[in-house]
Parts: structure tokens; C-alpha cells; sequence
């Protein structure tokens, strides 16, 4: 009962979020997130452009508030729909917890859901600190943060079954993803282990996202949960295309590198 009490506790804000209009305006306004992906790619290839013939800026101040700021977000986000999730989990089942809609109508992880989709905007400037600051940036970087955008908007508005699930994960990583940043920004060493964690999270992420989609796909069959071909399909090809990609990151950040260095020496 304690976890029910402790899941089901809404703060004002949460309580006074108004769910229908926002899932009202997202059906509304979805396709911007298109406008939003072309000016950020123009913004890339623009700014590589001009940076080309300048001095890198430092930024370090900036870049540590800002990966800060997307830390405890996260970690709001994390702790506000975790123990909903772990709630619905413990008493319902996988089923419920995959399938149940009330992740974006319910008491206190309403507010969150959408609160995550809209945030995948305003994570566009990551890239900004990289094209200042000059930094090597890699397509798995910028496809990642267009289509996670693209996504999230095109699958809010359908209240589509496993968000609960895709949104709480993507919480916890990027809580500890931004506060790793954020520490690095500001000078701190942080063990390469920590960096390891981090990437090695993300692929069970990607892992855990084509299982839901499985099981979405197959209960949905027999009319237990709510989604679409269409949706399922966009969805399997993306966290496939992540996995992938995260594990030839994985392989040549850490795993590569280290047996270069062994023969070096």
C-alpha cells in the first residue's frame, strides 16, 4: 500500500497539467517536429561551415549549467515515472505495465510523459556545444537526436502501448548520462568505466525496447494493446538501428582502443 501512496502522490503542478490539451496539440502539431529536424540539420552543416576558419570557443561554463539543467531533469523525470512504472509492474503485471494507456493520462507520470517528448527539442542544443566547441561529432550523435524527436512526437499523440516503458528508460539513462557530462564539463576525472556503464545501459536499452516491441506487436494481435503497424515498424527499425550503432560505438571507444594501446606497447 506504502508504494501505491508513494506512486499515486501528486505535487500541484502535476495535478493542474492538463493532459487532453496537450495530447490535443501534439495531434495538431506533430509534424513540426519535421521543421524542427531540417533547421537542425541546417544548422549542422552550417555550422561545421563556419567554424571551419575560427577558433573553437571554450563554452565551459555553458556546457556545464546546461548538461546540469538536463541532469536533474532526468533525474526528476526518473524518480516521478520509475516507481509508477515498478508499481504497475508489481500489482498488474508485464502485461499491464506495457499495454496500460495510463501512462499518459494517469496521475503524476501524465505531466512526465509529456514533459519528456517536449524535451527532446530543446535537446538539440547538445549539438550546438559540439559544433562551437569544435568537437568530433558523430553521425551516431545527430540521427540519434533527430529521430528520438521524431519519434516521441509522432507516437505521444497516439497514446501508443510501451511508453511507459521507453520513456522511464530513456529518464534513468539520461540522468546519469547529462550528470556524467555535467562533471566533465566542470573538470572533474571521471573513470572510463563510468563511460562504459553509460554506453553498455544505452544497448540494454536499445535490447529492452525491441523485446516491448515484440510484445506489443504480438498482444496486439489478440486486441490486448493499443498500436499500430506502422508505429511498430518505425519503432523496431530505430532501436534496431541504435543497437547497432551504440555497439560499434561501444566496440570503438573502448574496446578498440584499448587493444591499439596494447600493441603500441
Amino acid at each position: 500500500m506504502n508504494m501505491s501512496a508513494l506512486t499515486l502522490q501528486e505535487y500541484e503542478f502535476e495535478k493542474q497539467f492538463n493532459e487532453h490539451e496537450a495530447i490535443q496539440w501534439m495531434q495538431e502539431n506533430w509534424k513540426k517536429s519535421f521543421l524542427f529536424s531540417a533547421l537542425y540539420a541546417a544548422f549542422i552543416f552550417g555550422g561545421r561551415h563556419l567554424m571551419n576558419k575560427r577558433a573553437k570557443f571554450e563554452l565551459r561554463k555553458p556546457l556545464v549549467l546546461w548538461s546540469l539543467s538536463l541532469a536533474v531533469f532526468s533525474i526528476l523525470g526518473a524518480v516521478r515515472t520509475a516507481p509508477f512504472m515498478l508499481y504497475i509492474l508489481m500489482t498488474k503485471g508485464l502485461k499491464q505495465s506495457v499495454c496500460d494507456q495510463s501512462f499518459y493520462i494517469g496521475p503524476v507520470s501524465k505531466f512526465w510523459a509529456y514533459a519528456f517528448v517536449l524535451s527532446k527539442a530543446p535537446e538539440l542544443g547538445d549539438t550546438i556545444f559540439i559544433i562551437l566547441r569544435k568537437q568530433k561529432l558523430i553521425f551516431l550523435h545527430w540521427y540519434h537526436h533527430i529521430t528520438v524527436l521524431l519519434y516521441s512526437w509522432y507516437s505521444y499523440k497516439d497514446m501508443v502501448a510501451g511508453g511507459g516503458w521507453f520513456m522511464t528508460m530513456n529518464y534513468g539513462v539520461h540522468a546519469v548520462m547529462y550528470s556524467y557530462y555535467a562533471l566533465r564539463a566542470a573538470g572533474f576525472r571521471v573513470s572510463r568505466k563510468f563511460a562504459m556503464f553509460i554506453t553498455l545501459s544505452q544497448i540494454t536499452q536499445m535490447l529492452v525496447g525491441c523485446v516491448i516491441n515484440y510484445l506489443v506487436f504480438s498482444w496486439m494481435q489478440h486486441g490486448q494493446c493499443h498500436s499500430h503497424v506502422q508505429n511498430i515498424i518505425w519503432s523496431s527499425l530505430m532501436y534496431l538501428s541504435y543497437f547497432v550503432l551504440f555497439c560499434h560505438f561501444f566496440f570503438e571507444a573502448y574496446i578498440g582502443k584499448t587493444t591499439k594501446t596494447k600493441k603500441v606497447e
